[in-house]
């Protein structure tokens, strides 16, 4: 997983509360447990002015040119306003997925459904929750102000804005820590590798008959 320390970005709004998961990645392209190729699909019911098919070319298909993402101002946003309860619906872990394919690292908003939260932290993508008044005000700040950026100081958990301001956030200390080394659950494994062939090994030496019938 890729580290995530400090990290600048275009902000993209997405003006709408109760952004549940099918709308963020719609079932149909949840055909692949592979972390990457569904960027293309973010926010597909939204972007695309047809029904679009797992494996269509989306280059070829009419896009919704209303939508905030089709919008030349935010081409290559990374990091995504929202507002509440942001995430709800099924658990797809697919929808971080396509978050972070189609290139944020961040998200803000004043509230997260639990699963989405906690499926975020484990690939690479760092959701904030601000009251709702300071989300009210980035929204405005962004509407104004074309090629609106924020960076996120994730080690000393702040959000500095282009004057200098500074906006600070809460996260949970051993998530951080992940983020910041860049450890999935896979990556927190690894760090025992050692431990675990030694006791593989011990384990072969006290009951060799267990793994006679793997050999």
């Amino acid at each position: 997983m890729e580290k995530y320390t400090l990290f600048e970005g275009i902000v993209a709004p997405l003006d709408r509360a109760n952004v549940d998961t099918d709308l963020i990645i719609p079932k149909q392209f949840l055909k692949s447990i592979k972390r990457t190729g569904f960027g293309p699909n973010l926010f597909d019911e939204l972007r695309y002015l047809d029904e679009g098919q797992p494996g269509q070319d989306c280059a070829g298909r009419p896009i919704n040119t209303d939508f905030v993402l089709n919008k030349p101002r935010y081409k290559n946003a990374g990091i995504l306003l929202a507002r509440r309860n942001f995430g709800c619906g099924s658990s797809r872990e697919h929808a971080p997925w396509a978050l972070t394919d189609f290139g944020f690292r961040t998200v803000l908003a004043p509230s997260f459904a639990d699963i989405f939260f906690n499926n975020s932290f484990k690939n690479g993508l760092l959701p904030i929750v601000l009251e709702e008044h300071i989300i009210d005000q980035l929204f405005a700040e962004v509407e104004a102000n074309e090629g609106y950026k924020l960076t996120i100081d994730l080690a000393n958990q702040i959000i500095i804005k282009a004057g200098g301001e500074q906006i600070p956030f809460e996260v949970d200390p051993f998530r951080k820590h992940c983020l910041l080394e860049g450890l999935d659950d896979i990556g927190l494994t690894l760090q025992d590798a050692d431990t675990i062939k030694e006791y593989e090994a011990q384990r072969r030496s006290d009951a060799p008959w267990l793994f006679d019938a793997i050999k």
